[in-house]
């Protein structure tokens, strides 16, 4: 075990060493395959993990690895690593995928897992997409973690706070994998390159453009780049153009259920509160550009003008409903710069949660009152019998009273007066402000001489 730590701490100082294809992999295997690392030094993109101070290089030097958690993106070498730690611990590595398995595939492996126990060797068990198993499934992992028949090692694109019990979290340590950076894609392409014994028939433009479609996915950028090689013909260059047009590009990594989607309306929902239209266009593009259901983003862009700009605005609420019923009756794509502009007239709009915080707390004084009568003086009385319960006895007809204010009290009598509503003195809202502190003045008066 010390000697295997020596050589990885030697080899994680070059992150980007030349690769060779893995002795197991033969040239009609895809290129991905091919180039599988062979050893942790050469896992692209990951340093702060395998890297000379990385973290999994610590875990290795101190002799005892622990189960994990590998939280990343798509095509970042989360199972390649459990493979090579395995190898590096001298473990046994088991892999199975959470959407194929199920509790009677698990007990068979961990029934295996007991038996190398027994001769002395440990199992690494890889479970990709853990997050596909249930709660109850989980559990079925914590008595193998705890009497250490496995080392689990799950690998998920999903936050795991989120998706992972809390026990199968506090016995596991979580390990962040990053999206690859352009400088590790053109690593992997230059890797590429010599596996195949020619230059990728790109210009420089479509190189980049490649690099971009590859959208931080290194097994994704491997699989585009072989398919340009099958599409090339003899002495041909591609421009990004044609490059675009072979590919059919790749669509953004984005599932409307997952993290990503969240991530990004809260972004967006952000960038409007922030006041940046260029920050909310970007998140409202990207959204847009990965398959997001316009309207969502029309009902969320809704929901901001209450929320974040309120009374400071009012004409927020009427541009972001417009937006909506503009993209209802337009359509795609054309109807996407609606969104756009309500999206931007949002992010450029005075502010003010006084409307929502207000909205909060009468609903919280509603619960807490129950079913409090309101004063019989402002309630109408159709009956004889509701009239002479006093019903509407001494109502003051606000339109008949000087400035069309009479200061009438309309809360019930057994719940103190609240000011919910609390005006900034941005926008309109600064409008709002005086005329409340003028009926607030008035109010005041008025009561004074009645209690005179």
């Amino acid at each position: 075990m010390d000697g295997s730590s020596a050589s990885l701490s030697a080899k994680a100082m070059d992150l980007f060493a030349d690769n060779k294809a893995a002795p197991s992999a033969t040239p009609d295997q895809p290129l991905a395959e091919r180039l599988r690392p062979r050893q942790l030094s050469e896992v692209a993109g990951q340093d702060h993990l395998v890297g000379s101070d990385g973290a999994l290089t610590r875990l290795l030097a101190s002799g005892s690895v622990g189960s994990m958690i590998f939280w990343g993106p798509p095509g970042t070498g989360k199972t390649t690593v459990a493979r090579l730690l395995a190898d590096d611990a001298n473990h046994h590595f088991e892999q199975i995928s959470a959407i194929f398995s199920g509790v009677a595939e698990l007990k068979k492996v961990f029934d295996a897992a007991r038996l190398r126990a027994a001769n002395g060797r440990k199992t690494v068990l890889f479970v990709d997409e853990i997050h596909r198993f249930n709660k109850a499934q989980q559990d079925a992992f914590l008595p193998v973690m705890e009497d250490g028949t496995i080392v689990l090692v799950g690998a998920t694109t999903e936050n795991p706070s989120f998706e992972l019990n809390a026990a199968v979290l506090s016995r596991s340590r979580v390990l962040t994998f990053k999206a690859l950076e352009p400088a590790d894609l053109e690593i992997l392409l230059a890797r590429a390159e010599g596996e195949v014994g020619k230059p990728l028939p790109l210009d420089e433009e479509a190189r980049a453009a490649l690099i971009r479609m590859a959208d931080g996915d290194g097994r994704a950028l491997l699989t585009l780049a072989e398919e340009a090689w099958r599409a090339v013909k003899d002495g041909e260059i591609f421009d990004a153009e044609a490059l675009q047009a072979i590919l059919q590009r790749r669509a953004p990594v984005y599932d409307k259920a997952a993290e990503g989607h969240y991530n990004l309306i809260s972004a967006l929902h952000k960038a409007v509160r922030g006041s940046d239209p260029n920050a909310a266009l970007y998140y409202l593009a990207r959204m847009l550009d990965a398959g997001e259901d316009p309207m969502f983003l029309a009902r969320r862009l809704v929901r901001m003008a209450s929320e974040d700009i309120g009374l400071a605005d009012p004409q927020a609420l009427v541009v972001a409903t417009a937006a909506k019923e503009a993209f209802h009756f337009v359509g795609t794509p054309e109807g996407e710069l609606a969104l756009g502009q309500a999206a931007v007239y949002l992010a450029t709009a005075p502010k003010s949660n006084a409307l929502y915080v207000a909205m909060k707390a009468a609903t919280r004084a509603a619960k807490e009152g129950g079913s409090l009568m309101p004063p019989k003086v402002i309630l109408n009385a159709p009956t004889k019998f509701m009239k002479e319960e006093g019903y509407g006895e001494g109502y003051a007809y606000d339109h008949d009273a000087p400035d069309a204010f009479s200061g009438q009290d309309y809360f019930p009598e057994a719940l103190t007066e609240h000011d919910f509503y609390q005006p900034t003195p941005r926008g309109f809202e600064a409008t709002i402000g005086k005329r409340m502190d003028r009926w607030t003045q008035l109010r005041r008066e008025r009561r004074g001489k009645k209690s005179d």
